[in-house]
């Protein structure tokens, strides 16, 4: 005889220690993400984007063609570590056009009359007269991060000091031998003002290409609209879960000393997922109009404010439904899934704060898959990159739609399988079992 179902004695040893063990887990991995992606971006810097424009056309010195751009072009490519940077040798409308579509961090300019300034501003160093120093610019690129804007002003620092030294001593030698006794005449010493201007030959000018308009937080405007859509995907798949399960009985609710646990209602796992995406679906919308409402109230600038609303509505449904798909796949579980997927591993592969570039590979691979990369891509290109495709929103896009359709196949399959299977939620069938319905059907009810 089967003893009475009663309470409990007690909880298996393994009951108390399964939260401690699953947090001390999860807290490892956002350690290790969260403090590997910002420890050292620099020293993790790989492929950094960077333009090389040389339009230095030369000129005759000392009774022979040369041209300086030429020679720094190569130190450059030579000096800067290619592991590191990836140096793109360009004309001047390529560097222009992959500014604009935030394809490159920043582009080292040299100008068409280089070599023309830098022999005048050798002969001045001997004949009286004024003198302007030649010109590189480095031209930033604030619209595809303010963070590798600042990298790609350090670089470039290290960078053209080693030029400027170089340059500066052949600069130097060539105005010494041109002063050099000869046919019986004196030398001529260079004065301390000459050899002081000699030494740094060149003047590095650093301007931003396209600046940012006011209003954007110097570029922290586009991750932190991701982090709104994606977190309004994420929180409320948890929310449409939880309140319609306990609409449709099988999750209790608490508010305070309040409990409700209606009766369940007889609903397959399939028709409750279609109901809790259908409510996703419908509310989207009207979070990505908010959203931008609030934008428009603090001031932040959208010069594309249907593309924003259109892909917000687009990024929430398919953070939601894909969130909702993997709660009813996989249940409670379900929230650490989607903690992991969308946010422990989201933001430090994001490139919101820190380009990937600049973090290590293994976070860096992440991006590729993530959907918070993706979504950032997106909206970033239509804030600050005049809605490009080019500018990653043709990615961002596709990337959004693959997921979802990825949700919508996972959701589907996991809930039809187990209610093919007949695991029922709490046990209650939500059709009539194969001999209650062919009895139900000769009319001898069993």
């Amino acid at each position: 005889m089967a003893k009475d179902s009663g309470p409990r004695a007690g909880v298996p040893l393994r009951g108390w220690f399964a939260p401690a063990l699953v947090l001390t887990v999860l807290a490892a991995l956002i350690g290790t993400m969260y403090l590997g992606y910002t420890s050292d971006p620099e020293k993790n810097l790989h492929d950094f984007p960077v333009a090389l424009v040389n339009q230095d056309v030369g000129d005759v010195l000392n009774g022979k063609t040369t041209n300086v751009g030429d020679q720094i072009a190569d130190a450059l490519t030579q000096k800067i570590p290619a592991d590191k940077i990836d140096l793109r040798v360009v004309g001047i409308n390529e560097a222009r056009q992959q500014l604009s579509n935030g394809q490159i961090y920043g582009a080292i300019v040299i100008p068409g009359d280089f070599t023309k300034r830098l022999s005048i501003l050798a002969a001045a160093a001997v004949l009286p007269g004024d003198v302007e120093r030649p010109v590189i610019t480095v031209q930033t690129n604030p619209r595809a991060g303010t963070y590798a804007s600042s990298i790609m002003q350090r670089i470039t620092d290290r960078a053209m000091a080693q030029v400027n030294s170089t340059v500066g001593a052949q600069v130097t030698d060539q105005v010494k031998a041109a002063l050099a006794p000869h046919d019986g005449a004196p030398a001529t010493e260079l004065s301390g003002a000459a050899r002081l201007q000699l030494a740094t030959p060149i003047d590095v000018v650093v301007s931003p290409y396209r600046p940012l308009p006011a209003g954007t937080g110097q570029g922290l405007s586009a991750f932190f609209y991701t982090l709104v859509l994606l977190f309004a995907g994420f929180s409320g798949a948890m929310i449409i879960h939880s309140m319609i399960d306990n609409v449709l009985g099988y999750l209790p609710a608490e508010y305070g000393p309040w409990f409700r646990a209606p009766d369940p209602m007889k609903i397959s796992r399939w028709h409750t997922l279609l109901i809790k995406w259908a409510i996703a679906a419908l509310t989207a919308p009207l979070l990505s109009g908010m959203f931008m409402g609030i934008a428009t109230l603090f001031g932040m600038p959208i010069d594309q404010p249907l593309a924003l609303f259109l892909y917000g509505t687009l990024a929430v449904i398919a953070v939601a439904v894909t969130g909702l798909a993997v709660l009813a796949a996989f249940g409670t579980m379900g929230l650490l899934i989607n903690m992991v997927v969308f946010v422990v591993l989201g933001l430090p592969s994001s490139s919101g704060s820190i380009p990937v570039e600049a973090i290590p590979r293994w976070i860096a691979a992440l991006s590729s898959f993530e959907p918070m990369h993706q979504i950032y891509l997106s909206v970033r290109a239509i804030l600050f990159f005049d809605g490009h495709l080019e500018a990653g929103l043709s990615t961002g896009i596709w990337m959004t739609i693959f997921g979802l359709g990825l949700g919508l196949v996972l959701g589907a399959v996991a809930t039809h399988t187990y209610d093919l299977r007949g695991l029922y939620r709490l046990g209650i069938a939500h059709t009539l079992e194969p001999v209650a319905a062919a009895d139900a059907e000769s009319g001898h009810p069993q």
